[in-house]
């Protein structure tokens, strides 16, 4: 696996650690090869990712997670799958880029009394399933995503995010 990290905030200390993690498990429970796949994750503060937020998506404000999918994989069937990425011409599957906020994800943990590192394992994991035409818009495509993630985090030994 490909796996680009920038850290703009030296507060990331484990942020390849705990990316690596989230990408390579969800990339297994999707039966996807690692070694064809590259993802970008860039490790800021709020500040960054309220200028990223406002810029691809007229919110000024922090979020947890961004991500920018390389290719629109969104079916149009509300709940269905999404087909899964081909191959470029050079053999590999650029999937897109994450941004992940510290503050915000260290603040979400403290108010849902979880471990930063997990919280941040399901954001990522979360932010590849974006990245692989994944939603949680419409309902039935949340429901398919929360699944997805309830499994994944669940074969890393974290609990279910969704129970709080």
């Amino acid at each position: 696996m490909n796996l680009e990290i920038s850290v703009e905030d030296s507060r990331w200390q484990r942020l390849e650690e705990l990316s690596r993690r989230a990408v390579s498990a969800t990339l297994a429970y999707l039966r996807m090869n690692p070694d064809l796949c590259e993802v970008s994750i860039l490790g800021c503060d709020d500040s960054r990712i309220a200028e990223l937020n406002n810029e691809f998506r007229g919110k000024p404000a922090p979020t947890n997670v961004l991500s920018w999918p390389a290719e629109d994989l969104a079916p149009e069937e509300p709940g269905a799958t999404p087909p899964l990425p081909e191959p470029d011409f050079t053999g590999e599957i650029v999937l897109g880029d994450i941004a992940i906020s510290y503050d915000t994800c260290l603040r979400e943990a403290n108010e849902a009394g979880k471990s930063m590192d997990d919280h941040v394992v399901h954001l990522i994991v979360h932010g590849v399933l974006h990245l692989l035409g994944y939603d949680h818009v419409r309902d039935p495509d949340a429901t398919l995503m929360e699944g997805c993630e309830i499994e994944i985090l669940g074969k890393l030994g974290i609990d279910n995010p969704y129970n709080v």
